[in-house]
């Protein structure tokens, strides 16, 4: 088996898209509006919303994804677990290719299985306050994590299962989002939704008229060791990231497109952050003639992107922080380096 190189280098990354006439993010505490910072009048969008996102993205791409729903149904995380044990023990493949690593887990793993009766389920030795070998589940779920689990090696995830209590850190992290410029939310009207008896609710459809919306993240290469996030597997989140806002669109997601990534990858001995919020080197300003709160379009908008091109300058080259920059930038954002 070819040896996974994970990743050896920190990054930061700066992320941006743009949503018109939609909902973002509703807030369950204000009646699903936009999430907004009232004060500054920004839209603000949670890390938890990307990532699902991202995992909706990565489960279509035909990525494993731990944190899932099954049939469209939420599932606790030890029915999760179980399941993938009962496909894991029947597919002799996958098993064998768990244990090349260190065969006297093998040697363990057969020893549970002759513990078993005909027709007991071997899954209940793991899945179990008592498991029959701590080490060979703790072996197991490093495994799982490293071979199967694409979103628990880039997020990170706190196993609360009987056998399997572990907390992985994960090591990609991601602020909220925040957008650059005042928002303004479209007025409200009534929505109806026809029930299957033919009764109807009345519920309010909120959204904002636009939105810039500008995220910052971290990838990590020590929490890296824990997970296994390889070099493939970034890669996998750089195209995920950019693809999976508008790859879903529902009714309150439409008009939802990436616009920015930069990712400045760190020379060893540098860390994440030594940049700061990459985020605040951005400045965008409406149009002439035009306030914010008549922006509508990302084309109202002037995104200043000089003071971001100085400091990424001023740190690459020998001795300096930066290794290299990765951008992605959609039609007509020309952002180089």
């Amino acid at each position: 088996m070819e040896k996974r190189k994970i990743i050896s280098n920190n990054s930061d990354f700066l992320f941006l898209y743009d949503a018109a006439q939609c909902n973002p993010n509703g807030d369950p505490d204000q009646e699903n509006k936009p999430r907004m910072d009232y004060d500054t009048r920004t839209n603000l969008v949670t890390d938890t919303r990307l990532k699902r996102y991202i995992r909706d993205y990565l489960s279509l791409s035909g990525k494993y994804v731990f944190v899932n729903m099954e049939n469209d149904k939420k599932v606790g995380m030890d029915t999760k677990m179980k399941a993938v044990l009962t496909q894991l023990f029947d597919d002799s493949d996958s098993l064998d290719s768990f244990f090349v690593e260190d065969s006297s887990m093998k040697l363990k793993f057969e020893e549970v299985k002759k513990k078993r009766k005909d027709g007991e389920d071997l899954v209940k030795f793991f899945v179990n306050k008592k498991p029959e070998s701590i080490e060979l589940n703790k072996y197991l779920l490093a495994q799982l994590v490293k071979e199967k689990f694409t979103d628990i090696r880039m997020f990170g995830c706190a196993f609360a299962v009987d056998g399997f209590t572990k907390p992985y850190t994960g090591p990609i992290q991601i602020n909220w989002g925040f957008s650059l410029h005042k928002v303004q939310l479209m007025e409200s009207s009534s929505i109806v939704t026809i029930m299957n008896d033919d009764n109807s609710t009345f519920g309010k459809d909120y959204r904002v008229h636009y939105s810039l919306l500008a995220f910052n993240g971290t990838i990590n290469k020590f929490a890296a060791q824990s997970t296994g996030l390889t070099e493939t597997d970034v890669e996998t989140f750089r195209d995920a990231i950019w693809n999976s806002v508008p790859s879903l669109p529902t009714r309150s997601k439409l008009n939802q497109y990436p616009k920015l990534y930069v990712e400045v990858v760190y020379n060893d001995g540098f860390y994440n952050g030594c940049l700061g919020d990459l985020r605040t080197y951005l400045n965008v300003i409406p149009n002439e003639g035009l306030e914010e709160k008549q922006i509508r379009r990302f084309d109202d908008l002037t995104l200043d992107f000089s003071a971001l091109k100085t400091v990424l300058a001023e740190n690459t080259g020998v001795g300096k922080a930066i290794k290299e920059v990765v951008v992605k930038s959609a039609t007509g954002i020309h952002f180089s380096v």
